[in-house]
């Protein structure tokens, strides 16, 4: 298993008593979703290595234990610590319409109602209050706030997403 086929689960934040149990910091939407989960990958020296989990507690928040196959005390755990955490991008449910995951679109001509083509989305910069699209048109980088009111459709077969921009956004870079 390669990195790139793979999403950003969360990280190992602490240990966890002296039996080698890991608490972790899960960075997803919904993380009741993973309660049953029977495996992950931990980054070790820059690639995911496949451990078997077996227990895992979701707490209040973003919090989770983890019990994982062969690390049976805190000098195992250790090792992990800060170790980020990965599962196979195949595991994420199917979005719809205008929901999107990130790494999706990554690629895709982004259109606006007003302006047209503005050009390649080439990253989507994940900050605190909005994520933004980072769009290149003819080597001019143009930022464009990721709020879902902007979002008019996701073409998944034709690689578009359709934004309508606030008026004298996109003008502004260009």
């Amino acid at each position: 298993m390669n990195k790139e086929d793979c999403f950003f689960l969360g990280y190992v934040s602490k240990l966890r008593g002296k039996e080698g149990e890991l608490r972790i910091r899960l960075d997803v939407d919904n993380p009741a979703r993973y309660k049953s989960l029977e495996s992950v990958f931990v980054e070790i020296n820059d690639k995911p290595v496949p451990f078997f989990i077996e227990k895992i507690v979701i707490g209040k928040g973003a919090d989770a234990v983890v019990k994982l196959e062969g690390i049976d005390d805190e000098v195992q755990a250790g090792m992990l610590l800060s170790c980020q955490l990965y599962l196979p991008v195949s595991q994420l449910p199917v979005l719809k319409g205008k929901k999107f995951y990130f790494h999706e679109v990554i690629g895709f001509e982004v259109i606006d109602k007003n302006y047209g083509s503005v050009g390649i989305l080439e990253n989507i910069v994940d900050v605190t209050h909005h994520p933004i699209l980072q769009i290149m048109n003819n080597g001019k980088e143009i930022l464009i706030p990721l709020v879902d009111e902007f979002i008019k459709k996701v073409d998944r077969n034709n690689k578009k997403l359709e934004i309508e921009a606030p008026e004298g956004l996109i003008e502004i870079y260009i």
